[in-house]
């Protein structure tokens, strides 16, 4: 695919979609940051159905080192890997109290030092929540770009390296969000539905759907 390609496929994402948002549903960058944790290797729905029975109770820092690991597991236990991940909750909000006033930091390097926080979660919330042109790759993405010739890599980090490379300036922004939908609803895993999509014509994917 080649840069007029790209700009065409991102211009049409654009166009069905100018302003995309995260499906996690989340107030402040501390309700983000815990939905986005507790989202690895499960779906919005389920981690938006337990946060709202959570965010009412703890949804601060504060009030979820109160709530503690056992106080958190019942709010969280439909939630694939909860338990780990119940524990790297409660010990990322004991460090935003501990070393940033207990407040989500935009910064890297601060929030790669949190626990259950990786590149992908860290880009996430650098983008949703303080407006980073920042770019995710998750399954979805990794998929949408490899399979449509966007940005092939072998790894999430070369295909993040490749489109933030590849993606023209203006749409940098939501370029994750537009992708994630994408490969979500449109460039799915198991048969994409190639006769529903608005770049079948760019995409170099050899065995399309009719």
């Amino acid at each position: 695919m080649n840069a007029q390609q790209r700009r065409l496929v991102f211009e049409r994402l654009h166009a069905l979609d100018p302003h995309p948002k995260s499906e996690l549903a989340y107030r402040t960058p501390y309700e983000l940051l815990v939905a986005v944790v507790l989202s690895a290797q499960a779906t919005d729905r389920s981690v938006n159905q337990a946060t709202a029975r959570l965010f009412p109770v703890a949804n601060t820092p504060a009030a979820m080192v109160a709530l503690g690991v056992e106080g958190l597991i019942p709010y969280v236990e439909t939630i694939g890997l909860f338990r780990n991940k119940a524990k790297n909750v409660v010990a990322l909000s004991e460090i935003l109290l501990r070393e940033h006033g207990g407040a989500v930091p935009a910064d890297r390097e601060a929030l790669e030092r949190l626990p259950g926080v990786g590149r992908k979660t860290a880009n996430v919330v650098l983008n949703v929540a303080f407006g980073q042109p920042t770019i995710a790759v998750d399954t979805h993405v990794f998929r949408v770009a490899n399979r449509t010739g966007l940005a092939p890599g072998k790894d999430p980090g070369e295909v993040e390296r490749k489109l933030l490379r590849n993606v023209p300036d203006e749409f940098r922004l939501h370029a994750h969000h537009w992708l994630i939908l994408h490969g979500r609803y449109t460039c799915t895993a198991r048969r994409p539905r190639c006769a529903q999509c608005c770049i079948v014509d760019l995409c170099g994917f050899r065995d399309k759907t009719a």
